[in-house]
This record gives structure tokens, sequence and C-alpha cells, in this order.
């Protein structure tokens, strides 16, 4: 089936979303048709920048456009619920930027506004949606690595504090979990399935978001995970799956294009695969939304819902052990 070119506007056109935009302009036939910010001035800027057609100074307005099918949600998470539940409400489609809200209660009302209004629904958890993550589930399908006993993977990222920064910020949902933390656990998701139990213990930054934290997470089946995040330092970024036949090793930054390495028990590199193309790895997300959107469907069988939900009822679960709420929980 040849995907449709939908029509897309873009909500709070921040850095993410200029990655965003960049990538789909430039490796998919989709069509960004109209930006809204709060400010008309920036979003004016964002639109030339990128020779988008329409520029809003109201999310209200961008909502209003018969044009836009497609809305694409990059504002902090603290904005998330708003916005994503305004564009359902409004019949667009949603791509809703990882985390996908502040916590369960909120990711549960946009999924059930979302199936009642009958539109799609996707979190922007782009590594699932990369070649490389492809490979991943296609040897996980294989048997190739035995009994699958752990999954090990990181995201820390040096962070200058920074009280203004919205990863520093209490009011914007801040801290390492929920911008970087969420990589490894939805790797995590993706290889073991659902968690039977989950620990953590956590370091607090300046501003009292979590700075870093640290989880162990097992399966039914008792497979482990260890997984690490934190905004005071630069990490490995790396991923890898080990089971009792063979292991796969994904190089940093695990979450972005990378190459896969299947080792054998006794250390020897079995295969390799390295992604074609290293940039644009947001475009595949927006494929996978016009892919599902022309048959017809409300959700991504790679990013599905209910899947979305119980990892933020994990983040949740890590939150309260580690002692973080934001205001307004």
């Amino acid at each position: 089936m040849k995907v449709p070119s939908l029509h897309w506007g873009i909500i709070a056109p921040g850095g993410i979303a200029s990655s965003f935009t960049e990538a789909v302009q430039s490796h998919t036939a989709q069509r960004i048709v109209a930006v809204a910010s709060r400010d008309l001035g920036r979003a004016r800027s964002f639109a030339s920048r990128f020779d988008i057609p329409h520029a809003y100074g109201s999310y209200d307005d961008l909502l209003g456009d018969s044009r836009v099918e497609v809305v694409y949600v990059a504002s902090p998470h603290s904005e998330h619920l708003t916005h994503a539940l305004n564009a359902i409400e409004a019949g667009k489609h949603v791509l809703l930027e990882k985390a996908f809200t502040r916590n369960a209660e909120e990711a549960a009302r946009l999924i059930a506004a979302a199936r009642q209004r009958g539109v799609f629904l996707m979190e922007a958890m782009w590594t699932r949606f990369l070649p490389h993550i492809d490979v991943v589930r296609q040897v996980l399908g294989s048997g190739a690595l035995g009994e699958i006993r752990t999954v090990v993977a990181d995201h820390g990222q040096y962070m200058v504090p920074d009280a203004t920064h919205r990863l520093y910020a209490p009011a914007l949902a801040g801290g390492a979990l929920l911008d970087l933390g969420v990589y490894p656990v939805s790797f995590a998701s993706l290889v073991l399935g659902e968690f039977a139990t989950v620990s953590a213990v956590g370091t607090p930054a300046f501003t009292g978001v979590d700075g870093q934290v640290s989880i162990v997470a097992t399966n039914a089946a008792g497979a482990h995970a260890l997984l690490n995040t934190t905004l005071f330092a630069r990490t490995p970024t790396t991923a890898s799956i080990t089971g009792t036949r063979a292991r796969l090793e994904l190089d940093g930054d695990f979450y972005a294009p990378t190459p896969v390495r299947l080792i054998g028990r006794d250390n020897e590199v079995l295969d390799v695969y390295t992604p074609p193309r290293p940039d644009g790895g947001l475009c595949f997300e927006a494929a996978e939304v016009a892919r599902c959107v022309a048959e017809g469907r409300t959700e991504s069988a790679l990013m599905p819902l209910d899947e979305t939900l119980r990892i933020m009822r994990t983040l949740d679960e890590i939150r309260r052990t580690v002692g973080n709420r934001f205001p307004g929980e």
C-alpha cells in the first residue's frame, strides 16, 4: 500500500519539533502545512525556516484548520494532556511526544478519548520504528538468543544545572525519568513484555525533580532489566539483551540508528547489522502514522496504546518509589 501524504500541524515549535520537521520533509512524502505557538512570532519564524505555509499564534486556530489532518504535539510533558485532548476532540489524529503524559491517569484519559472519537493516537517513541529495532524484533522472534535472562540499558546526558530549563522544572514535569529514562524503560518493555516487579533508587536534582534513577525490573519468567538514567553525566547510552545462547549488543546511542551485534556464548561475533542511514530517524514514526491511517487503524501494532499505558504505570511506580511528585498530582 502506498503511504499517503498526510497534512500535518505542529504544536509547540521547539527543538524536537525542528528535528521532526527536518526529518519528515527530507525523507518522507508527508506535508507539514501549519505550525502553532502561543507566540505568533515564534510560529512565523519556524514556518519561514521550514517553508510551512500557515503559522498560528493559537493552538485552537491550528486545530480549527480543516487542512490539518494529524497533529504532532511537541510541548512539555505538563501540557501533553491538554494539547492532545483538544486535538482529539477536534477530530485530528495525534502523534504525541514521549513520555506520553505526566502519569498513567492522564494517559488513560487520552486513550479513552481517542478510542471514543475514533481517531489515531500514538506515542512518539521514535526508537520503536527504526530499522535496527526491527532487526532486534526479528532476532528475538527467531529464538537465536535462547531464553532471555537480562536486559541492560542506560540513557544519561549532562544537563547544565539551570532552574529555568524544562528538565529541571517541576511545573513542566521535568526530571531524568520522563525525558531520558523512558527510552530504556520502553526498550526493556519491548524485550520482556509486561513487568512483574519494579524497584528503583533515585537522587533528586537541586530543584527536586529526579536527577538520577536506577531501576531493576523483572517479568513473569524471572528475566531482569537493569536500567539507568541521569541528568548529571553523559553515559554510554548502550543496550544489551542476553539470553542463554547468545546476546545482542546495541551501540550508543541505542535509541537512535546504530549497529547491532549478535554475539555467541564464547564472545564470538556471529553477525553485525549496520543501519543504512544514521540521520533523519524521526521520519519512520511519521511514516508509521501515515500507514496506519491509510489502513483505517487507530493505533500502531509497533507501539500499542495499551503498552504505552503500562509503561506510564511503570514510570508512576518508579516516581512513587523515589519520591518524585509533580505539582498538582
